[in-house]
């Protein structure tokens, strides 16, 4: 039974998936805006939600755990959060980030939606 399994497999294996997230993440964090699939961005809100409410804490602790969350590429992502991100939501409970949904690929017709920071 498939009761409370929220999480979308993404048509890839669970390492797969994870570096997949880890790079989307780190993508965000330094564009602050990016284009990807409607999908992707619904399963990238909650992860990256934690890392900018943990970089609020601006502890040595909790700068380990967003590091160790994006992974050895994600330094400089990492910094960005602490220096850049987390400040400008210090006052925001929540909801750091927006889909807006666009519209269909031409390829393949897969929904295309634009993840950002409010």
């Amino acid at each position: 039974m498939n009761h409370h399994n929220t999480t979308r497999k993404l048509g890839r294996e669970t390492k797969q998936r994870t570096a997949l997230l880890r790079s989307l993440a780190i993508s965000l964090i330094l564009k602050e805006k990016i284009k990807t699939t409607e999908a992707k961005a619904k399963e990238l809100r909650p992860f990256i939600e934690k890392i900018v409410t943990k970089g609020k804490e601006g502890t040595l602790t909790s700068r380990r755990m967003v590091s160790s969350r994006l992974g050895s590429g994600g330094v400089s992502a990492t910094k960005k959060v602490f220096d850049v991100i987390a400040p400008k939501y210090e006052e925001r409970e929540g909801g750091y980030t927006r889909v807006v949904k666009v519209s269909n690929r031409q390829n393949d017709g897969s929904r295309i939606a634009i993840i950002e920071f409010v």
